[in-house]
């Protein structure tokens, strides 16, 4: 079994879940499941942006990044952020190796708009290191930074980042790890499990929005390119053994109904 599982960056600020996390990761690794692990860094990143003195704007919840603002995206996202993640890793006695998409061509990107500047939208994927890595036991994780032959580098939205890796990967599941139970329905319930047209009609009727929006948009395009099962869930103790034994966790998204 091959799993992506998608770090949402305000998990790996807490010290203790972060650890707690790594420890599941690691766990689910010796069980026999190859793992690869995408992560984004977004307060981390205006944090870092604001000490710049670089104001932080946002367009249709992608983050815009311009030339100055780009430096300090690479530098806390394939730098801070992942290097505490791979660390958190390795405490725990797994081998993880620290990767931007820029590497060996893993993600090649171009700009989405001139308006956002240094935002990318990924037009090809090489997942050849990613399996060389993984074969070989160890867990690449990927910061969701992208560049392309000309030597330009692109911020890239991290659900985004995470859908195209899952489906390059051929991952069997992708896992978002967030800071909220799962996805509300429309009566406001936290729903168990959802197909790509109801992720759709929730997204129509103005259900979910924000950051909850580009998490079903990423999703529904994994399981458009394949993968099999998306599961939306809090990063908490347990959850990686609960999901991949199957057992309820979060919101679980398929194809269709008739395929769950």
């Amino acid at each position: 079994m091959r799993a992506l599982i998608k770090l949402g960056g305000t998990l790996a600020e807490d010290v203790e879940l972060l650890r707690d996390l790594a420890a599941q990761i690691v766990a689910a690794q010796a069980a026999g499941i190859k793992l690869f692990v995408v992560h984004g860094g977004g307060r981390q990143l205006t944090r870092a942006l604001e000490r710049r003195g670089i104001e932080s704007r946002f367009s249709g919840g992608l983050r815009v990044t311009g030339d100055e603002a780009m430096q300090t995206v690479a530098e806390v996202l394939g730098g801070s952020v992942n290097t505490q993640i791979v660390a958190a890793i390795r405490r725990e006695g797994g081998s993880a190796v620290g990767l931007t998409g820029v590497d060996a061509r893993i993600t090649t990107a171009t700009q989405l708009s001139r308006e956002l500047g240094a935002v990318g939208r990924i037009i090809g994927l090489d997942p050849e290191l990613l399996h060389l890595l993984s074969n070989n036991g160890y867990i690449p994780v990927i910061a969701c930074l992208a560049g392309d032959d000309n030597g330009a580098l692109y911020n890239v939205n991290a659900d985004q980042m995470a859908s195209a890796c899952a489906a390059a990967v051929q991952a069997d599941h992708l896992v978002f790890l967030t800071d909220v139970p799962g996805v509300r329905d429309a009566t406001g319930n936290w729903a168990g499990q959802l197909d790509i047209a109801a992720v759709a009609e929730l997204i129509a009727t103005g259900v979910a929005t924000g950051g909850m929006q580009a998490k079903l948009n990423a999703a529904a395009a994994a399981l458009e390119s394949a993968v099999p099962t998306v599961t939306i869930a809090a990063g908490a103790p347990g959850v990686l053994a609960k999901i991949f034994a199957g057992s309820a966790a979060g919101t679980t998204l398929v194809r269709s109904r008739s395929t769950s």
